[in-house]
């Protein structure tokens, strides 16, 4: 068994105060993944599951920044004009966001004031695959993994420092 860890540094994290939660070896577009960690990272729980439902229903675009070649604009974007709905990555970081919930409703931390401190996505295990061609030939097929991490910190209310 692999024994996975996180990008973020642990010397970083609160334990009392952060709770995470991982997805990995996703069938999603690893392109994907990145642009809708990008797009919630800083925002409140709340906020990124309301956004990551609309991403999915096509009301509101997650802004593309790396991999634009392309692609169409979309309205009610602000600084950003190309954009895309990712709706298989929106639907499986929605899935990862709910776990890091449950594992802070574990952990005992207050749900109404958790942010996004930490979302990421990269490229994980590729799975190769041949397609068969004319004349008993094959041309490989690879399926590219996705690894997702999200990690939610307790914000401080105004009476606490």
């Amino acid at each position: 068994m692999p024994k996975w860890g996180y990008s973020i540094i642990e010397e970083m994290l609160n334990p009392e105060k952060t709770a995470k939660a991982s997805g990995r070896e996703l069938k999603v577009s690893h392109k994907a993944a990145r642009e809708v960690a990008k797009a919630i990272k800083g925002m409140e729980l709340s906020q990124a599951k309301e956004y990551l439902r609309d991403v999915a229903a096509k009301k509101k675009p997650i802004p593309y920044t790396r991999y634009t070649k392309k692609l169409g604009h979309k309205g009610g974007m602000a600084k950003r004009f190309v954009g895309r709905y990712p709706i298989k990555a929106s639907e499986a970081v929605l899935k990862i966001l709910q776990a890091a919930q449950a594992n802070a409703e574990n952990k005992g931390l207050d749900v109404e004031h958790l942010r996004i401190m930490h979302s990421a996505a990269y490229p994980g295990v590729k799975l190769k695959r041949y397609t068969p061609r004319a004349h008993g030939r094959a041309s490989p097929k690879y399926e590219i993994t996705t690894h997702f991490e999200i990690v939610l910190e307790e914000k401080a209310t105004s009476g606490e420092q």
